[in-house]
């Protein structure tokens, strides 16, 4: 089950660039300890699943996970060997920009020790640093 829109409005999109800190989505809201990001970078759907499997397999599938994060930015790629020019190329995945200081997963009802297990395991299959938030 990988996450993907499902409508959007443009099929591909530019790149822009990415500011370093996010102040806006950097507090609990559902859970009671969450993990947070600790740099910017790109997430791809792939790697936000394969956290929350991690962590749900951590914690036995016992409380309540949220992914505060939803992959929305297609991200397209041509072919190997294709010639430049032609257009730009198809969309190869879905994934977000995170900003430093973003929730990316919130818990609650379990004991903050097998939280941390849990997160740490998590967050290394992420490609940006992260921290457990309280």
């Amino acid at each position: 089950m990988l996450l993907q829109p499902k409508k959007f409005n443009y099929k591909k999109i530019q790149k822009n660039r990415l500011s370093k800190f996010k102040f806006k989505s950097n507090k609990l809201i559902f859970g009671s300890i969450g993990l947070k990001a600790a740099e910017s970078g790109t997430i791809s759907a792939k790697q936000i699943e394969a956290a929350r499997q991690a962590i749900s397999r951590k914690l036995k599938r016992k409380g309540k996970i949220w992914i505060r994060i939803f992959p929305f930015l297609p991200i397209t790629k041509k072919p190997a060997e294709v010639r430049m020019g032609k257009g730009k190329g198809s969309i190869k995945y879905w994934s977000i920009k995170i900003r430093g200081g973003t929730i990316l997963f919130e818990l609650c009802g379990i004991p903050y020790q097998n939280a941390v297990i849990a997160f740490k395991t998590g967050g290394a299959k992420l490609p940006i640093k992260t921290f457990v938030y309280v």
